[in-house]
């Protein structure tokens, strides 16, 4: 008996059926389409929780789908493996005309995904990528040159010059499931089978609060308001549309669609200079002599600095996996400039941690916290953290939530002198480049 003639849509960071532009164009396109997802071995063996949140909360959004597509007479095939592996058995297992997904622009994510279309081209079959996490990517947002932009000021504009009537337009995929195939393909590992366990944690809504974004430009510097939308996990893994987010920051809060902005800034940046994820955007930043103090390291991780707004960051970060803008970019500075440790230890720190973790916005924001980065902070900007909490947690409700021992004698002393650490920070990054500068020239 032939076997029916198939498309396969596969799901990545974007897991909803609504607005999903490569699920889309799969279900317009000419043949009925089998859904699946990957629970990509290469990524999952590498980390270190087997209690980790973001584990739990994609198996629990992929069992949703599932759930929802099988109402619909339907169904969602979810494989455990690497991906290469997965495809070569779905090959053999289906008449496969044509693969959709929507592109990730991850160093790891575009190799892997550049070994599956090299297989499905040598089998003739069509592996077609399509924009749906950012609203600009690759090389749509261009200087006049053709060369990318390095600065966001001049980028956002361009941005923003670029938007069309369409640029913020849903993708009515929920509206044509009936295109999908009618193959049942049974359950889907457990997460015990994936080596790891459920999380009970209480993952922030979907449901974008509109009231937070009309005041965010207010509200977004206040670490113990309820002043950001939340929406970074979501975003993360495509449980909800860029292009919705969008739409409502361009009408109520400009301030909230420059984050966005920000957010489709460093996807660009790691698209075209990929060296990023492991290299200072800067070159001449490489020559910083780190201090990497291993004892100092752990008593920031632990949030154990004597300096209540970091250490308070930190605690929210290890307890929920989340941690306020503002925040991140004190608890950041700290680590790099008042205990030159190297920002890639942090960013890595925050990859295991933070529920939202992405490359590029982690990597963008680590590189800019130390100076080593496009458009980052000048090397001699360094936030001064009690003056930071003085201003954004003056009444301290963010820290004694986080730090109850704040002020009492069992609150460890400052491991550094804040006065001392700024200077020792200049000195090192001027010497630094001086001797890099030189070492050009010469």
């Amino acid at each position: 008996m032939a076997k029916q003639a198939i498309s396969v849509f596969w799901f990545r960071r974007d897991l909803r059926l609504e607005d999903n532009a490569g699920l889309y164009h799969a279900l317009t396109g000419e043949y009925p389409v089998l859904p699946i997802f990957i629970f990509d071995s290469n990524i999952l063996d590498d980390l270190e929780d087997r209690s980790d949140k973001r584990v739990s909360f994609i198996h629990d959004r992929v069992a949703r789908i599932k759930q929802e597509l099988k109402a619909l007479g339907s169904d969602l095939l979810v494989l455990h493996g690497r991906p290469i592996d997965m495809w070569k058995k779905l090959l053999k297992d289906f008449d496969i005309k044509t693969a959709f997904t929507n592109r990730d622009y991850e160093p790891y994510a575009k190799q892997r995904d550049q070994g599956i279309y090299e297989m499905l081209h040598k089998a003739g079959i069509p592996f077609k990528g399509y924009k749906d996490q950012v609203i600009f990517d690759k090389a749509e947002v261009m200087k006049k040159d053709a060369k990318p932009y390095t600065v966001f000021t001049p980028y956002s504009r361009r941005w923003k010059a670029q938007l069309t009537g369409d640029s913020f337009k849903a993708y009515p995929s929920s509206q044509h499931l009936d295109r999908l195939t009618e193959v049942r393909v049974g359950k889907m590992p457990s997460l015990q089978e994936l080596n790891f366990r459920k999380s009970d944690f209480n993952y922030p809504s979907d449901k974008l609060d509109i009231d937070i974004v009309k005041t965010y430009d207010q509200t977004r510097d206040y670490p113990a308001l309820d002043g950001t939308t939340k929406m970074g996990l979501h975003l993360r893994f495509g449980t909800v549309s860029i292009r919705a987010l969008a739409r409502q920051a361009q009408a109520n809060n400009e301030t909230y669609l420059n984050e966005l902005i920000w957010r489709d800034f460093y996807h660009m940046i790691l698209y075209h200079f990929p060296q990023v994820a492991s290299h200072a955007f800067k070159a001449k930043y490489e020559a910083i002599p780190w201090r990497n103090n291993k004892e100092e390291f752990e008593a920031w991780c632990e949030g154990r600095t004597g300096y209540p707004l970091v250490d308070a960051g930190m605690r929210e970060l290890n307890a929920t996996g989340y941690m306020h803008n503002r925040v991140r970019m004190v608890t950041a500075s700290f680590l790099t400039k008042h205990l030159l440790i190297d920002w890639r230890w942090g960013e890595a720190y925050f990859a295991g941690k933070l529920l939202d973790f992405d490359l590029a916005a982690n990597n963008g924001g680590w590189q800019w916290a130390s100076s080593t980065g496009c458009d980052a902070a000048p090397y001699f900007r360094i936030f001064n953290p009690t003056s930071q909490y003085q201003k954004f947690d003056k009444e301290l409700h963010y820290i004694t939530k986080w730090v109850p021992e704040f002020g009492t004698p069992v609150y460890p002393a400052p491991i550094v002198d804040h006065k001392m650490a700024r200077q020792r920070a200049i000195d090192t990054y001027k010497q630094a480049l001086q001797a890099a500068k030189q070492d050009v020239s010469e």
